[in-house]
């Protein structure tokens, strides 16, 4: 039975994309509705293959952890970790005995608990079951909880050997400064060592709530099929209600520079300042003209000032990740150490030249024309379209913004994007973070 359930779902998967292709063009319809304790369902049916994702999320991602970074995380990867009767090994089995894959994750704004199955009932009605149980009656053994804090130590005592792991989180921490998006998702080696259990269970009480959540379905099922299975994942939560509002995230109102020492032959140098948020009124004109200045790879504008005429760097780039509140745009690349000035220079530069000249028109039938050509295929299966649902939902996101998307991009002109880089973006406010072999800058006056 295991061997048969597996050997479908990989089949299954193998097919997922071919299957809704042809529906991707138009965008999928989606359902919504509440459940009886309130939280909010999004479903797309996707009836071609006996399968099913569901995503749900909550506010209860790391700016939550209130001093304490590391508790969102934690908490979330517990909740695969025992519950009710079940041990971790327990939840394993259940899972895997029926070809299901389930997981948990926290970060910045929200954390994810992502279940993929077969619809077959016997196989259905199991993963379900421990999902339900896994969200609603998590125990926290204080064993499996030491064991999965030592193994989080571990990871961020690796991370301390990463120069651009480093360099990543520095950046954070230098574009925001005391808003809760600083801290890094994974927490630190003090933060994590202090975490005590209690905590998680008052984390999970507090953020784990109905009211708190949202169930993205896509798969072949009906209606009332999907109504059915989202009250059984919530019918055990509090119903509670959000958290207040995340704080604004404040401009920088001078630049940082921020000098990391790392014995390495190669220099990271990353920059950025707070970006856009989700409901970002400029949100289209700043996506479509990054993707013309770093957010398409080979053929962006830093790749060409950078890469291609000066040799400075194999790959470099820029993007913004919007958030609940303000996310940051951030730029990157790695280079020679005795190349690092120089290439960074080269990309303060190039986005200062963008900022005040835009792109040109061949620049942006382009990057329209790569956009919208490549859309249907970031829709084109049911994973992806449960990604993209649970973002509209997290986010109040209008219905339509599958089916609009491309004609959005379509209707952005140069002097859009040339006027909100130039209100949205400012190089000269930036920080920037460079992590390398250090050299004396005491004349320079530098950290």
């Amino acid at each position: 039975m295991r061997t048969d359930n597996i050997r479908i779902f990989s089949i299954a998967c193998a097919l997922l994309g071919l299957a809704v292709a042809s529906a991707a063009e138009a965008g999928p319809k989606i359902e919504t509705w509440e459940t009886t304790k309130g939280a909010r369902v999004l479903f797309v049916a996707a009836p071609d293959l006996p399968m099913l994702d569901v995503r749900l999320v909550f506010d209860a991602g790391s700016a939550r952890d209130d001093k304490r970074s590391g508790l969102a995380s934690l908490t979330a990867n517990m909740l695969t970790q025992g519950a009710g009767e079940w041990d971790a090994d327990t939840i394993a089995e259940r899972i895997e005995s029926v070809g299901a894959e389930f997981s948990a994750s926290a970060a910045r704004d929200m954390a994810t608990l992502s279940l993929r199955t077969l619809t077959a009932e016997s196989a259905l009605d199991q993963a379900l079951e421990t999902v339900a149980k896994s969200l609603s009656k998590p125990r926290f053994d204080q064993a499996d909880f030491e064991r999965v804090r030592e193994n989080r130590l571990v990871a961020l005592r690796q991370d301390e050997q990463d120069p651009s792991t480093l360099g990543s989180k520095a950046i954070y921490r230098k574009v925001f400064g005391d808003h809760p998006y600083a801290a890094d998702s994974a927490g630190t080696l003090e933060t994590v060592s202090a975490i005590r259990r209690e905590e998680l269970v008052e984390f999970h009480r507090r953020y784990y709530v109905a009211g708190n959540a949202v169930v993205a379905i896509v798969g072949a099922l009906a209606q009332e099929q999907a109504r059915d299975l989202a009250e059984r994942l919530t019918a055990d939560l509090d119903t509670g209600e959000p958290p207040p509002e995340l704080p604004p995230v404040p401009e920088l109102s001078d630049p940082v520079l921020e000098r990391l020492s790392f014995p390495s032959t190669q220099t990271h140098v990353f920059a950025g300042q707070p970006g856009m948020r989700r409901l970002d009124p400029d949100y289209f004109p700043l996506y479509v003209g990054n993707h013309i200045l770093g957010g398409s790879g080979l053929v962006s504008l830093l790749m060409d000032e950078v890469r291609e005429k000066r040799g400075l760097s194999y790959s470099v780039y820029s993007y913004f990740y919007p958030m609940s509140q303000r996310g940051p745009f951030l730029m990157g690349l790695q280079t020679k150490n005795d190349q690092a000035d120089q290439a960074r220079a080269v990309l303060m530069d190039t986005v200062r030249r963008f900022r005040e000249q835009g792109p040109t028109e061949a620049e942006l039938t382009a990057a329209i024309k790569h956009i919208t050509g490549g859309f249907p295929r970031r829709i084109a299966s049911n994973s992806k379209v449960v990604g993209y649902l649970a973002v509209i939902g997290f986010y109040g996101l209008p219905l339509d913004y599958l089916d609009r998307f491309s004609e959005r991009v379509s209707k952005i002109r140069a002097e859009q994007i040339r006027d909100a880089f130039h209100r949205r973006v400012h190089p000269d406010r930036f920080a920037t973070v460079i992590v390398g072999p250090r050299e004396d800058r005491a004349a320079d006056g530098e950290d």
